[in-house]
This record gives structure tokens, sequence and C-alpha cells, in this order.
């Protein structure tokens, strides 16, 4: 049931999508025009296909239209004046694309999955076009060139929240299919261990089975990296190790923008984090223990099974991000602070950072130079991607995004891309 609490709740700016909710307007108009709700009552199909036929046109034709001015944008991306393009000016928060989105057949192939035409009462909703827009990306992504990075979050995206990565897990099937057509592969996660044996526990399933993976080969087997802590530690497959991976120390991954980060600054803004989360236990009476990692500061409950309200998650989001991005060791160092459902933490770098290392990594390894996977051919797949508290977000600065829901979906979404790329072979 939608209660008025839950509908005032998602109108909150840092609960939305701009550029979805933008779509979902224009979605609105022909289905106010063309649904007909009154046909419940009536015995003859022909009215309800008519109905659904025209409402397919008029989506088709809207997200054609949007794809021309996402096309225009783009066009005003290379000549470096974006922020005059007709899309900037209706949807200011919108940012780079890296591929044409073909919204239009995005939008037929989930029309024909989800039956959004044939709908009398539910108009198009977020999570329609939200998928629309992650069929459109794998469709743009691999329309020119091979898929060369796909990266991923853990919870929610490859496992269920704090769970683990098992053998029988769905999803191991088809990224062992993408590394066997020599796609690279990045687990990048805000969990910040700095052991091997921790990331293997949460991991076991899927690197175990590249082990023991017959269709790949000694190098493919090697073309998978877990960065953890967002951006800070970084893990390379091994199979004669212990736990199959291998740390890898940070001045043999760092990028040259990342060599300025100094101890002396990481202390200081931790310590700025620290004592803002302390303020929010203090002001919003949380039972939450501060934990305090290398690179890391978090809050997590002090009693066990106790969950945070979802406000006090955010409002503790809210407050440590902006006291950071006003302070001064905030504009020197990058940071992400996010909520993890049911704690919040603040790391040092982002998942912009973690994805561009993963990119320069393998550019570097295939001999090809820095920064040889590009954008355009970099696919990330995560949950969060709202404004605040969301950790995938920055990663559409880099490359392209699919934005998931439940492990499920991401299942669903690889399968997609498996029939793409087998298309392309075809």
């Amino acid at each position: 049931m939608t209660t008025r609490y839950r509908v005032e709740y998602a109108l909150k700016t840092h609960r939305r999508d701009q550029f979805i909710e933008w779509i979902k307007g224009l979605l609105a108009v022909p289905f106010v025009l063309h649904s007909q709700p009154t046909g419940v009552f009536e015995t003859r199909s022909s009215s309800v296909q008519q109905m659904a036929e025209q409402a397919h046109r008029r989506y088709a034709e809207i997200m054609q239209d949007v794809e021309v001015m996402i096309d225009d944008h783009i066009a005003h991306q290379k000549v470096g004046t974006h922020g005059q393009s007709k899309l900037k000016l209706l949807v200011p928060s919108i940012g780079t694309f890296f591929t044409r989105l073909p919204l239009a057949d995005a939008f037929r192939y989930q029309d024909r999955k989800r039956f959004i035409s044939s709908r009398r009462f539910v108009p198009p909703s977020f999570n329609d076009i939200r998928l629309i827009l992650n069929t459109a990306q794998l469709m743009g992504v691999t329309s020119s060139r091979p898929l060369d990075l796909a990266t991923f979050d853990g919870d929610v995206t490859l496992y269920d929240d704090g769970k683990s990565l098992e053998s029988t897990n769905l999803v191991i099937e088809r990224i062992i299919y993408l590394m066997a057509h020599n796609t690279k592969i990045g687990i990048v996660t805000a969990a910040g261990y700095t052991e091997a044996e921790r990331y293997y526990g949460r991991l076991h399933g899927l690197l175990d089975a590249i082990k023991a993976s017959t269709i790949l080969t000694p190098a493919q087997k090697e073309n998978i990296l877990i960065m953890g802590g967002e951006s800070n530690f970084l893990f390379t497959f091994s199979p004669t190790s212990p736990f199959l991976l291998e740390h890898q120390p940070r001045r043999s991954w760092i990028v040259p923008s990342m060599s300025t980060w100094n101890q002396p600054t990481i202390t200081t803004l931790l310590d700025l984090a620290e004592s803002s989360l302390r303020e929010c236990v203090t002001n919003l009476s949380l039972p939450a223990t501060i934990l305090r990692k290398e690179r890391a500061v978090g809050i997590i409950p002090s009693i066990p099974g106790f969950r945070f309200p979802r406000e006090s998650l955010e409002e503790t989001v809210l407050v440590v991000q902006k006291k950071l991005e006003m302070s001064e060791v905030g504009k020197q160092l990058p940071f992400c602070a996010f909520n993890g459902g049911n704690d919040v933490f603040v790391d040092i770098g982002d998942k912009s950072w973690g994805v561009l290392v993963c990119q320069n990594f393998f550019g570097r390894k295939d001999g090809g130079g820095e920064g040889d996977i590009r954008g355009d051919s970099t696919l990330h797949v995560g949950d969060q991607f709202l404004s605040a508290g969301s950790n995938d977000f920055k990663a559409r600065v880099v490359g392209t995004t699919a934005w998931i829901a439940s492990p499920t979906e991401t299942v669903e979404l690889l399968d997609e891309l498996k029939e793409l790329i087998e298309g392309k072979k075809g």
C-alpha cells in the first residue's frame, strides 16, 4: 500500500533521478490520452488492443524524440558546449554520455517483456524507465566495439545485502561467459578489507568457479580484479594463492592523480568525518558504534539485530557529506559518504576512481598504455545511483552504467547483454 508518507518521502530531491522523472512526465501525457480504464467494463477485446497499439506508438515516438535530444547533447559534448544543449536546459542535472542511447528500440524490447502499453490503470513507472535505459545502454555500449570492461558492485548487485557469492549463484555463469569473450571484470566494492581471506569469504563461489573453469584460458582467468574500499585495496586473481587472490601494493596500481593523496590529508578528512558521525549519533540518539578503518570511518549498530531508521541513515549521510564538502580538506581529497543499508561509511576516494583504476590496470597490462580501456567500452553495474548516499552514482563520470535493483535483475541484464553479443557474432 502506498501511503502519503511514502509518496512525500519519494519526492525529496535526494531520492529522485531527474532524468528518469522527466521521461516519466513525458510518458504520462499519452497514458492519460490513450489509456482506456473504462475498457475493464467492456467485453470487446479490440478496443483494448487498439488502445495498446496507440499507446505503444506514442511512447515509442517520445522515446525517439528523447533519443534525438541525447544525440544533440553528445554533439555539444564533442565541442565542449554541452551546457548549451537543449537536454541540459530541460534536465540541468544531466551528465556525460559515453555512447548513443537507442531509446526507441530499447522501449520496444522492454514493452514486449513488461507490456507497458497494455496497462490501463498504471502509467509507465520509474522502474519501467530505469530498465529501458539499461537496455538502451547495453545496446549502445555493444553497438560499435566489444565490451572491454564490466565492473560490478557487490551487495544487492551480485548477491543479497550482507551475504556472499555462493557457488549456486546464477550470476557466476554469466560472468564467466563475459570473461570467455575477453571482457575484463572488476568487482568494485565498498567492503574495505586488507586480507585476501575476507574477500574470498564474500566471493568464493566466483573465484572457485574461475579456477575450475575449463572454458577459460589461463590468461583469461587473470582478467578479474577485486577493488575494495571503493578505490583503496586491489587484489588480482592468483590460482596458486591459498585464497585465490593476491594483494597488490598501492604504489603499483594507483593512477598519477591519486599520488597526491598523502596520509596527513587522509587522516584529517577521516578525523572530521568521525567527529561529524559522532555528532549525528548524539543528535539522533542512535545506538551506534564508530568503526575506524585504514581509509574509512563509519557507524554500525551497537545492538545485534538492530536496524537504523532509513531517515536517520540518510540524515547522517547528508550532514557528513555537507560538512566535508564545505571543509578545506574536503576540497583537496575525493571522498564518498554513503548509506550501506544499515550503516553509514565515509571512504577515501569513490567508485569513479575504482573503475578508473580497473581501466588503467588492464590497459597497462595489455600493453595499450595508460587509460587504454575507454569509458565507451566500460559498463558499471550497481544498485546505488541516487544523488546522495549512493556510492555507484559517481561511476557515471568514467564509463557507462546500468542501474539494477537486485541480484536477479543483474542476471537478467547479463542475459540481455549475452543476446546482444551473440547477435553481433551472428
